[in-house]
């Protein structure tokens, strides 16, 4: 009798020991079942546990021009290379491809970064069109219909307004932006982070760190181009990390400013080790195998899927080395 119970007892264990290992979270975490919902707390984005943690992302090109990227595959094949927030690029100005046909894409790629388990950034992405109340109504409709479709998942981060720049303030034109489309926001999503552009094509973060907003869950947009944007540039990123300012840089290339040109690995090399003493998430400019040095992709490359490191441009090899 009692062989027979330990027999027993030992399959039992067995059992249970084989629907352990087999599940989800005995198997590799995705990063959003790691972390959880993020929220700010102080100067940093902070997991479920309120520990610190550093989105390290890429961003699609436009999806008017490079559709064919916003797909499972792709986005897996960078999460296996480290990455765990992809940026969903939706210009805002009618020229630049702005479409309300572009929102199903959009949602596309919601779907495939949810179920790899990734954040996404949902990025209304003014450039051209320089100051957000250009198409603020726009806007107001755009964030309306993603924060009320989407305000339940834990995965979603909203950049409300990519690159002010030309005659804007903050104060005259960004700061009044921010809070109307935060209000919006706010009406169906309560938590999820917002994240909120700065002057100069997101670069005067120290202006912003002079009065910023006081709704809770905000960080501030820094971009750089390592060719272009160095000390005077990581100085405005110190001076507002020391007085308090919660940044995330959601875009990068270690190119001109331009996207394109030489890559400066020496001033990229001191971004990166900035961003990382401040455990600041960085995302990189851009997934599409476009003619130009900002692309993460070959240009002789043909594959939209499925990518493994030698796909990858000499930006994309080198910024790749960051992400584990």
């Amino acid at each position: 009798m009692k062989r027979k119970i330990r027999l027993v007892m030992t399959l039992c264990f067995a059992v249970l020991m084989g629907v352990l290992l087999w599940s989800p979270q005995a198997r590799a975490a995705t990063p959003v079942q790691k972390w959880g919902r993020l929220s700010v707390s102080g100067t940093n984005i902070v997991n479920q546990k309120g520990k610190k943690v550093q989105l390290k992302g890429v961003s699609t090109h436009g999806i008017a021009w490079f559709p064919q990227y916003v797909n499972k595959s792709c986005f897996k094949s960078f999460r296996k290379m480290g990455v765990n927030t992809i940026r969903l690029a939706l210009y805002s100005n009618p020229a630049d491809g702005f479409s309300t046909g572009l929102y199903s894409k959009v949602d596309e790629g919601i779907r495939y970064a949810t179920e790899l388990g990734m954040y996404v950034i949902v990025d209304w992405h003014i450039l051209n069109d320089g100051n957000p109340k250009t198409h603020q109504k726009q806007a107001k409709k755009f964030f309306k219909r993603f924060a009320g479709k989407y305000k339940k998942q834990n995965n979603i981060l909203y950049e409300i307004c990519n690159e002010p720049n030309g005659n804007v303030t903050w104060k005259k034109d960004i700061r009044p932006y921010a809070n109307k489309i935060i209000k919006t926001i706010r009406k169906y999503d309560k938590k999820n982070i917002i994240i909120v552009g700065t002057p100069t094509w997101s670069q005067d973060v120290d202006v912003a760190a002079e009065s910023p907003l006081t709704q809770k869950n905000i960080v501030y947009t820094l971009h750089f181009y390592a060719a272009t944007h160095k000390d005077d540039i990581r100085n405005k990123l110190k001076i507002a990390y020391q007085k308090g300012l919660p940044v995330l840089v959601s875009e990068f290339s270690i190119c001109d400013a331009s996207g394109n040109g030489s890559l400066d690995k020496s001033s990229a090399k001191k971004w990166m080790k900035l961003l990382n003493k401040y455990k600041i998430g960085y995302v990189a400019w851009n997934v599409s195998n476009k003619n130009e040095s900002s692309s993460l992709i070959q240009s002789s490359c043909q594959k939209t899927g499925d990518f493994k490191k030698g796909n990858l441009s000499a930006a994309g090899k080198w910024i790749a080395k960051w992400w584990k």
